[in-house]
Order: structure tokens, then C-alpha cells, then sequence
């Protein structure tokens, strides 16, 4: 079976993937994008808090840091500019222990560095005027948070995709690849075989993305990255929420704690919680809102017993395993790995969906050079 030549493939067609197909077609290249589902960000992208994130918790200078910020602020023009629903409702991460205090000061220093400069500190009452049911010494507030539906979203990205060429094949996951002179054969299942001599492949398979790569021959097994599935479930609130903003806790080892968010209809969900898995398995066990219901009542006491409800749950595909400190994210070009055409995106969490552009339009560069 002869191989068809196509400049650039792209797999995966999760936020990510979508966003690097659209910046690959609105930069001038040819694109598809193979994708092993049906439907477009039926993983990590569809399983999320969808907040837009103003760029708190990631260490300056990191890619998380940049991208996200640059993100957020292409996000929103984009938004507003193709009216796609959205709020930019604001967030207080909330210290309930004068001892978490210092940990909110250091994350306003560390996001300042970072570009966010629109934050500020809030004492207990100046909190509690804003949001009565909180019980807080205080709060970093956050006016540049907000949320999105994120499968609108992720229809803008293919509708602007696919305007400017860009084909996506559903169903069709790859089965392979190998390493040829100046080029990367792929072969990909689906209702026929095919296979493709790509110019430049674009690895955006998230939970997936190491297997992706373990799969193309010849590519070196010491620039794949270990794989480790952290799981967050949500519930969500049954009745009216008495919040208007999101509600964060102080942030923990392996996420941001259990925290309160709004849908655009206004309806309350919380999480994710932290439970590390071996598989990827999106059942919710409705006995870990015993949990939730002690860690939301150290900032909401007023929840009532019976008012969570299992919602769903996601995975966060992590680099490196419980205890350890969470990674950056891992953006490999040509010049880290040694493969012309290629570039593999590894690890990429939160914030992904807010950086989703921002991550499009660096992989469009790096591919240019």
C-alpha cells in the first residue's frame, strides 16, 4: 500500500491538538488531524473544571506560566471576538488558617512575577462582603478567572480549522510510524488502513501521547517520559449555589484542593480531588463525597448533608508519581530529540485548556525552524 504525502499530521483532537491544527492551517500548512474517537475532546478537554486560569500557581519562567498567560489573554479576545459563551466571573483562593496566609502571599509574588499584576489581597470581612457564605482569614481575589464552555470552544477551533483547510479524520487511530529520511511514515486504522509520509508530525495524544510515541520507530525511548494517572472526581451542588465567584483553598501537593466552580448556568460543581490511579477509569465512587463534604466546609460550613451528587471525573496525565513535585510542561521539537518534523507534547494538564493557543502558536515555531 503506496504511503499518500501530506505536509503536516496532527494527533489528537483534544483542545491542544485542535488549536496547534488551527494555527498549523492559518499559518499556511496542510493538516489533517487523526483522532481515535468519534468526536472531537472526548478526553482530558471534556473532563474538566472548564476555568479560564489567570496564571496563579505555576513558577515563573516556566512554560505553564507563559503559556497560560499568553493563553488567557488570547483566549478571552477569541471568545469575545467570536461570541462563544463565557464569564470572566473572578476567584478568591481562600487561607481558612492564618497559618496558609504566607502560602497566599508567596503565590501573589510568584503570579506578579509572572505577569498577572491584577491581583490583590483581601482580609476575612473584605472576602465575606463579596461572597457571605465564606469563612476565610482571608483571600487572594483574582478578577481575571473565569469560565468557558469548552466544547463551544473546542467547535470554534474546528470550525476555523477546517475553514482553512484542515481535514480531520475520526475514528482513526494510529497504529504506527517510522522515521524516515527527512519525513515520518504513519499508519492509521480506521474502516481502511492508510498510510501517510508526513512532513511534520504534531504528537498531541494527552493521556495517550507517550504510547503515541513509543509507537513511531526509531524515535529514542529515553526522550519518552514516564506515565502516572492522577484522577479527580467532581460532584456537583444540588439546589442554587450561594456563590457568584469560584472558590479555591489554599493549593495542595498534587492539585488545587477541592474547589467550588460555576457552569455558565450558574450551577455548582466541586473538585477534583486527588486519587492516583493505574488505569484510566471515569467511574465516580459516591463514598468520596464523605471527603468532600470536610474539605468544603472548611470555607463553606454552611453545605448541607445530602446536597453532593457524584458528577463525573477526569485524568491529569502526569510525568512523574505521587509525593513528587508536579512538572512543567514538556513541549519536545526537533532540537531536543534529535527528529526532524516532530514534536511531541507530554504532560499537558492544567492549565492546558487556557493555554491551548498559546500552545498553537508554539508549535507553529517550532516547526518553523
Amino acid at each position: 500500500m503506496p504511503a499518500e504525502q501530506v505536509d503536516a499530521v496532527v494527533i489528537g483532537a483534544g483542545v491542544a491538538g485542535l488549536a496547534i491544527a488551527r494555527a498549523l492551517a492559518l499559518g499556511g500548512r496542510e493538516v489533517i488531524v487523526l483522532e481515535r474517537e468519534s468526536t472531537i475532546g472526548t478526553g482530558t478537554s471534556s473532563r474538566n473544571s472548564e476555568v479560564i486560569h489567570a496564571g496563579i500557581y505555576y513558577p515563573p519562567g516556566s512554560l505553564k506560566a507563559k503559556l497560560c498567560v499568553t493563553g488567557r489573554r488570547a483566549l478571552y479576545r477569541f471568545l469575545a471576538e467570536r461570541g462563544i459563551a463565557h464569564r470572566r466571573c473572578g476567584k478568591l483562593i481562600v487561607a481558612t488558617d492564618p497559618n496558609q496566609v504566607p502560602g497566599l502571599e508567596r503565590l501573589h509574588a510568584q503570579a506578579e512575577a509572572s505577569g498577572v499584576a491584577d491581583l490583590r489581597m483581601l482580609a476575612g470581612r473584605e472576602a465575606r462582603a463579596l461572597e457571605p457564605q465564606l469563612a476565610c482569614v482571608a483571600a487572594l481575589e483574582s478578577p481575571s478567572t473565569g469560565i468557558v464552555d469548552s466544547h463551544a470552544f473546542m467547535l470554534g477551533l474546528r470550525g476555523e480549522a477546517e475553514a482553512h483547510g484542515a481535514a480531520i479524520a475520526f475514528r482513526t487511530p494510529l497504529l504506527g510510524g517510522r522515521i524516515c529520511n527527512g519525513a515520518i511514515e504513519l499508519e492509521a486504522g480506521g474502516r481502511e488502513r492508510v498510510r501517510l509520509l508526513a512532513r511534520a508530525v504534531v504528537n498531541s495524544a494527552g493521556l495517550f501521547a507517550q504510547d503515541v510515541a513509543r509507537s513511531i520507530e526509531g524515535f529514542p525511548a529515553e526522550r519518552i517520559p514516564p506515565t502516572h494517572y492522577c484522577k479527580g472526581n467532581y460532584f456537583s451542588l444540588s439546589g442554587r449555589s450561594p456563590f457568584s465567584r469560584l472558590v479555591y483553598p489554599a493549593p495542595e501537593a498534587a492539585g488545587l484542593g477541592v474547589h467550588l466552580t460555576l457552569d455558565l448556568a450558574g450551577q455548582a460543581r466541586f473538585g477534583p480531588d486527588v486519587e492516583w490511579v493505574e488505569r484510566i477509569d471515569y467511574d465516580v465512587d459516591p463514598k468520596r463525597a464523605e471527603v468532600f463534604y470536610g474539605a468544603i466546609r472548611n470555607y463553606w460550613p454552611g453545605l448541607k448533608d445530602g446536597a453532593l451528587q457524584p458528577a463525573y471525573s477526569g485524568i491529569r496525565p502526569k510525568m512523574r508519581p505521587r509525593g513528587e513535585p508536579a512538572c512543567d510542561f514538556l513541549i519536545q521539537g526537533p532540537a531536543d530529540h534529535g527528529v526532524a518534523g516532530l514534536v511531541n507534547l507530554f504532560g499537558i494538564e492544567s492549565p492546558g485548556l487556557t493555554a491551548s493557543l498559546a500552545i498553537g502558536d508554539a508549535v507553529l515555531e517550532l516547526l518553523r525552524d
